[in-house]
């Protein structure tokens, strides 16, 4: 039997892109032949794409895509930002948001087993080809498709992608600039509701104790009768919808009014109705834990070498 060590895993790993207990089992069925267990790699490409989750894929493409009246926000994730520029990989994200806007999958499930715009094969056919060629762990992550007048907006190379929704009686590309203005705000300030009413009850009781919490932990204001300090909490929750609505945030084109006057003011110019009723914001990577490893104590850990 050969001599299988770290160099010659390493290597198999640097030509391939797959996980190193899946380069060393290769190794050793092709008795320390690299090429022969490229091969076998290669023969095992679905399998091995399925194992390589441990090799975390934070980086890739959030795309906002509107045709006619339906669009889709999409996060496709890849492991480097390298590949993430590669031409195929871009081609494939495309090709994805198209198979959402033209066939409206329930979920990523249901995605994965339809026939990709454009194409004759699954999107998850697909992927694991493109898997082969790229050599990296890609992962479709989440969408949100929506129809009605909508605006899209991807920041930079796909790092956040937003789409705004609106309700008017205008023809939208006279509201496209001002939907525009909105997808920039969303996208630059990240709220997390539409308005107000959106806030959940939960979120603003949360909210209200830890003001309370915070006045209670203040010598000035321990105290104070607790009506009063429940009336500075009511007004301090004032606050949290300026910073955290959309519509009652401060314009960032002009913090002399907020987005939802914007919207207002921008409608009586137009003469007809503009209303936000809704958007998405898909920020690439965000809560995904990226892993930093030491290669060459990982690798000796897994194949028993000092």
């Amino acid at each position: 039997m050969a001599n299988i060590g770290v160099k010659e895993i390493k290597e198999l790993m640097t030509l391939t892109g797959v996980g190193m207990m899946d380069c060393k089992k290769a190794l050793v069925e092709a008795d320390g032949d690299t090429e022969k267990a490229v091969l076998i790699l290669r023969e095992k490409g679905l399998a091995t794409q399925a194992k390589k989750s441990g090799r975390v894929a934070a980086e890739g493409i959030v795309a906002s895509v509107v045709e006619g009246n339906v669009g889709v926000v999409l996060e496709v994730n890849i492991e480097t930002d390298f590949a993430a520029n590669n031409e195929e990989f871009k081609a494939f994200v495309n090709a994805v948001a198209k198979t959402i806007i033209e066939k409206n999958p329930a979920d990523v499930e249901a995605l994965k087993a339809m026939t990709i715009s454009g194409g004759d094969k699954s999107v998850e056919e697909t992927l694991q080809d493109l898997f082969i060629k790229i050599r990296e762990n890609m992962v479709i992550r989440r969408f949100q498709r929506l129809e009605g007048v909508l605006v899209p907006y991807v920041h930079g190379a796909g790092s956040i992608g937003v789409m705004v929704k609106i309700d008017t009686d205008l023809d939208a590309d006279k509201v496209f600039a001002v939907g525009k203005d909105c997808a920039l705000q969303v996208a630059a300030m990240n709220p997390g509701y539409l308005n107000r009413e959106a806030v959940p009850a939960s979120v603003l009781d949360e909210e209200k104790n830890i003001i309370l919490s915070q006045m209670a932990e203040d010598p000035k204001m321990a105290n104070k009768p607790e009506q009063v300090k429940l009336k500075i909490a009511e007004g301090k929750i004032g606050k949290y919808y300026s910073e955290n609505c959309l519509l009652e945030q401060a314009f960032v084109k002009d913090d002399k009014v907020s987005v939802g006057k914007y919207v207002e003011n921008s409608a009586k110019e137009l003469g007809g109705k503009i209303t936000v009723v809704d958007f998405v914001r898909f920020e690439r990577g965000e809560g995904v834990e990226k892993k930093e490893d030491d290669f060459a104590a990982e690798v000796a850990a897994m194949t028993g070498n000092k």
